[in-house]
């Protein structure tokens, strides 16, 4: 045999493993294309990516949310006296222990996230597309109102569902501040859970729902219908690429999220955080005792303490989720 012919006979191998390599990838990729498109995942994909684009913005935030909390829960009751800021917060948290501290909770913000934002963010999208449909039909643009009311749907029943965890990631973080004799040394959110229920009972991991709800459906409101508004008008009125258009419409949601929830925020961890005292009494009977109270005995503006840490971790987690969610949505498109 020639060294032509064995020249040939390995080009055509070479070539025929190339196509056959080729089709298997293809075939893979369109298997992969074809599980992403059953009726199944295209319901499921919205709460998946929700999810996942949660927990990653919590991972970044986690620390900027334990200052937030230790700032909301310094001198309660207390209407004069020194004013903690977040540079002493912190310099408190590290005297204390170590860098890792500031990442107290991280296990329940997670498993908050993995509950709350897939479902807020599925529900939304779920909501989204149902009148994006309605609204074709009738020849129509979506309005802002009924982007506003899917937002506000969308985040009290998310919020509802997820306010066990919600519960134990403010237990975690606001154990630290209590008497070294008085502190749980929560190991995991599981053991903050089961902790919980054994001590207090099953209905105490629903303590301080409601304005953990009124919180979750001002959020929406701020974040979910504002970058939904925001980033139809900036596709309407400018001509800026689409990742521009979502970086600014995420900041703008951040700030309007952050504006409209930190006093329901506020007392959501003042509620959460309480426990029966001696006289086997809670400090707060209820959402609206606690915004009485607070008001009287600390003042009006203590509800808006600690907002520029509050849109530091708010407005940064509502961007990271947003693009996050974003790019998986183009991705799994």
């Amino acid at each position: 045999m020639s060294s032509n012919t064995l020249k040939q006979a390995a080009e055509a191998a070479r070539s025929k493993t190339s196509n056959m390599t080729k089709q298997g990838s293809e075939t893979v990729s369109a298997v992969g294309n074809d599980f992403l498109h059953t009726p199944v995942m295209r319901a499921a994909l919205p709460f998946i990516n929700g999810g996942i684009s949660g927990m990653v913005a919590t991972t970044v935030i986690q620390p900027v949310d334990m200052i937030k909390v230790r700032l909301q829960l310094a001198g309660e009751g207390v209407a004069t006296g020194p004013k903690p800021t977040p540079l002493s917060v912190t310099r408190d948290i590290l005297a204390q222990g170590k860098v890792l501290d500031l990442y107290t909770g991280l296990s329940a913000g997670l498993l908050r996230q993995a509950v709350y934002t897939t479902a807020r963010l599925g529900f939304f999208d779920t909501f989204m597309k149902s009148l994006a449909v309605r609204a074709k039909e009738k020849g129509n643009q979506v309005s802002f109102v009924e982007r506003a009311s899917a937002g506000l749907a969308a985040g009290g029943i998310a919020a509802f569902i997820g306010n066990p965890a919600d519960l134990a990631l403010i237990r975690m973080q606001s154990d630290g501040l209590k008497p070294i004799a008085e502190r749980k040394n929560y190991k995991s959110v599981v053991d903050a859970l089961s902790s919980i229920v054994k001590s207090e009972g099953v209905t105490a991991l629903w303590a301080g729902a409601t304005p953990t709800v009124v919180r979750a459906m001002s959020l929406n409101l701020g974040q979910l219908a504002f970058f939904s508004e925001a980033k139809a008008q900036l596709k309407q009125h400018t001509q800026w690429s689409p990742q521009s258009q979502t970086l600014t419409a995420s900041a703008i949601a951040g700030f309007f999220a952050s504006f409209l929830s930190l006093p329901f925020d506020f007392v959501k961890t003042r509620l959460q955080k309480q426990q029966r005292g001696p006289d086997g009494k809670l400090p707060y009977k209820s959402m609206t005792d606690c915004f009485v109270k607070v008001t009287k005995q600390e003042g009006l503006t203590r509800f808006y303490r600690g907002f520029g840490t509050y849109y530091v971790r708010i407005a940064p987690h509502a961007m990271v989720t947003l693009i996050v969610v974003d790019y998986l949505g183009w991705v799994t498109r």
